[in-house]
C-alpha cells in the first residue's frame, strides 16, 4: 500500500486584455497564429515589440503561448494615459486595487450613475496622479459607450456615459494575472513615436506586431481618435517606411490593417503600398459602429515579411 501526499495545484489563470478596445484584435489571434513560422514559434529566444499596444490582445496571447520563447517585451503607445496603466498593474497593483474597488463599490451603490460617470470623467481629465489616472480610466474604460476610448484635439477623453447595468469595473483575479505575467518577463513600457521602437530591435531575434490605427473602409467609417492628432494617408506610408527598416535590420513583422476593397474593389491602397511583403486577407466582425446592420463580417489585412527573411515558404 503506497501513500501519496495531497498537494494542492493551483492553476496560474491567463493573462487576458483587461481594456475594452475599439479594434481590439482578440478575433485575429488564430490567423496571426496560423501565420507565425516554426522558426519564430519554437526555434529562437524572441524580443517581442508592440508599437500600438492598445489593449494588448496580441502581447497576451503570445505571453500564455510562447512566453518560455520570450526573452523581452517591448510596449509602446501615443497614447501615455494608455501606457501609465501597464506600468501601474506592473509595478504598483495594491494601490490601483484599492482605488477601482473603491470606484466599483460607489458606484454600484449610487442610484445616479451617469452623474457619477461624468464626474468621474472631469476627474480623470485633470488627474495627475498615475494610480488614480489608471483606476479612473479602467472605471470609463467599463462604463462609457462602447467601451471606447477617444480623445479631442486638446486630448480630453470625452466618450459619453455606456448605460450599462452590471458592468464588471473590478475583476482582481484579471489584474492578478497580468500583474504576475508581467513581473515574469523584462518587460519595457514606452511612450512616444513608434519610430523610437526600432532601437530594441536585433537581427533575426525579433518580431514586431504592428497594429496602427486603421484607415477608414469608407467615408462614414473615420474613427482613429484614441488619442489627439490623425493617422492619415501620409502616416499609412510613414509605417511602411517604418516596416522596410524593420525587414532591412532582419526582424520579422506582422501588420493588421483595414480592407479597403470591402466597399471599393478598385482601391488599390495597400495593395501598391505593400506589394514588397506578403498579404493575407483574413475574415473579422466589425462591431464599432452605431448601427447594427452595418455591424458583420468583412476583411481585413494581415501583412508579413516572413518569406522575405526565411524564404519563400514563410
Amino acid at each position: 500500500m503506497y501513500l501519496f501526499e495531497a498537494k494542492e495545484i493551483i492553476e496560474q489563470k491567463p493573462a487576458k486584455p483587461f481594456l475594452k478596445w475599439a479594434g481590439g484584435k482578440g478575433q485575429l489571434l488564430s490567423e496571426i497564429d496560423i501565420l507565425l513560422p516554426t522558426e519564430i514559434k519554437l526555434g529562437i529566444k524572441l524580443t517581442y515589440i508592440e508599437p500600438f499596444i492598445g489593449s494588448g490582445a496580441v502581447l497576451f496571447d503570445m505571453l500564455n503561448n510562447y512566453k518560455r520563447n520570450l526573452k523581452s517585451v517591448v510596449i509602446n503607445d501615443l497614447n501615455q494615459n494608455l501606457v501609465s496603466v501597464y506600468e501601474v498593474i506592473k509595478n504598483e497593483l495594491d494601490k490601483l486595487k484599492k482605488e477601482l474597488k473603491s470606484l466599483h463599490e460607489f458606484y454600484s451603490t449610487n442610484n445616479e450613475k451617469e452623474e457619477f460617470f461624468y464626474n468621474s470623467r472631469d476627474e480623470y481629465n485633470s488627474a495627475t496622479d498615475n494610480v488614480r489616472k489608471s483606476a479612473l480610466l479602467l472605471f470609463l474604460n467599463k462604463t462609457c459607450f462602447n467601451g471606447l476610448y477617444r480623445e479631442n484635439s486638446k486630448g480630453i477623453f470625452n466618450v459619453p456615459f455606456g448605460k450599462y447595468k452590471n458592468p464588471r469595473i473590478y475583476n482582481e483575479e484579471l489584474l492578478d494575472a497580468v500583474h504576475n505575467v508581467f513581473n515574469e518577463i523584462d518587460i519595457r513600457p514606452l511612450t512616444g513615436d513608434y519610430f523610437q521602437t526600432i532601437d530594441y530591435c536585433s537581427r533575426g531575434t525579433t518580431l514586431f506586431y504592428l497594429d496602427p490605427p486603421y484607415k477608414p473602409i469608407s467615408k462614414t467609417s473615420s474613427f482613429t481618435a484614441y488619442s489627439k492628432g490623425t493617422f492619415d494617408d501620409k502616416e499609412q506610408e510613414r509605417l511602411k517606411m517604418f516596416c522596410d527598416e524593420i525587414t532591412n535590420r532582419g526582424c520579422f513583422f506582422i501588420l493588421s490593417n483595414s480592407d479597403l476593397k470591402n466597399y471599393d474593389k478598385s482601391n488599390h491602397f495597400f495593395d501598391n503600398l505593400y506589394s514588397d511583403y506578403k498579404i493575407e486577407r483574413v475574415k473579422a466582425k466589425r462591431v464599432i459602429n452605431s448601427k447594427a446592420e452595418k455591424r458583420g463580417e468583412i476583411n481585413e489585412l494581415l501583412i508579413t515579411n516572413f518569406y522575405k527573411l526565411l524564404g519563400q515558404n514563410a
